[in-house]
């Protein structure tokens, strides 16, 4: 994993890409250049009144350029102000932080489930393009349709959706069977699919379905878990999760999501 750094970042550009969510690019070269799929960032306010960073998983990076992208979810006054940013605005980060997802546990020859539920999402896209196995993307939506392009850029993309009326607009527009209405794990069913190593990233029910699906089928099985985070680099103990196994030094069974994670092992935390 990268040395994380912080810096002034230049804001590249800004759009709203569905109902408060936003994706943003960046000039951040040094994080950019050693961020890895599943890693995410500190993003500081400009307001002095507002002291802790918005951790944001990072959705992709161009090394070229040495710019990353962050999708996000507006869902307070931080991120209110973020989506208010201009290009040519600059933002404080600090990253990359935490672990990333280990994609060579599916090389070539194996194929990859990438699962994303709402706005666990954005990690997939970086993933889809940087694993060297065989991609089948399962993206989970409420109400929305976001990043769809980006994450069948570089595998078969797959559709769930709990909303019905989602369904049923998708459906006539793109055909009979193009969208399945229901969570990700009808979509896999439904189509029948089979992978050797699992990627998930969403929300704690999605998470705790897909492990134990997962563990059903002898599926290697690796979640990033969403959590509230406060210093983002593991000091306060304000996001921690329950483990397997106790640690050791503290002999307590907790891990710290921003530190050891945010990307576990299924078998390694308990949901």
């Amino acid at each position: 994993m990268g040395e994380k750094t912080m810096l002034r970042a230049v804001v590249l550009s800004q759009e709203m890409i569905a109902e408060q969510i936003y994706s943003m690019w960046l000039s951040a070269e040094s994080i950019a250049c050693s961020a890895v799929p599943g890693q995410f960032v500190s993003v500081y306010s400009n307001d002095t009144g507002r002291m802790l960073p918005r951790p944001i998983s990072i959705c992709e990076t161009d090394k070229e350029r040495g710019a990353l992208r962050l999708v996000y979810r507006v869902a307070g006054k931080g991120t209110t102000e973020f989506a208010a940013c201009q290009p040519g605005d600059t933002l404080n980060l600090l990253g990359p932080l935490g672990n990333g997802f280990p994609l060579e546990r599916c090389p070539e020859g194996k194929t990859a489930f990438l699962i994303g539920g709402g706005i666990g999402l954005p990690p997939m896209v970086e993933i889809s393009k940087q694993i060297r196995g065989k991609v089948q993307v399962i993206a989970g939506y409420r109400d929305e349709l976001f990043l769809t392009e980006e994450l069948a850029a570089n595998g078969q993309l797959y559709l769930s959706a709990e909303s019905e009326a989602l369904t049923a607009s998708y459906t006539r527009s793109h055909g009979q069977g193009s969208i399945t209405h229901g969570n990700v794990l009808d979509c896999i069913r439904e189509n029948q699919l089979q992978a050797d190593v699992l990627y998930a990233c969403g929300p704690t029910p999605m998470l705790r379905a897909v492990k134990a699906y997962a563990l059903e089928h002898g599926i290697e099985c690796w979640l990033s878990l969403e959590e509230r985070m406060a210093c983002g680099i593991g000091a306060c103990l304000a996001c921690v999760c329950e483990s397997a196994e106790k640690e050791a030094h503290s002999q307590v069974k907790n891990k710290r999501i921003c530190k050891e994670g945010p990307v576990f092992a299924a078998d390694e935390i308990v949901l």
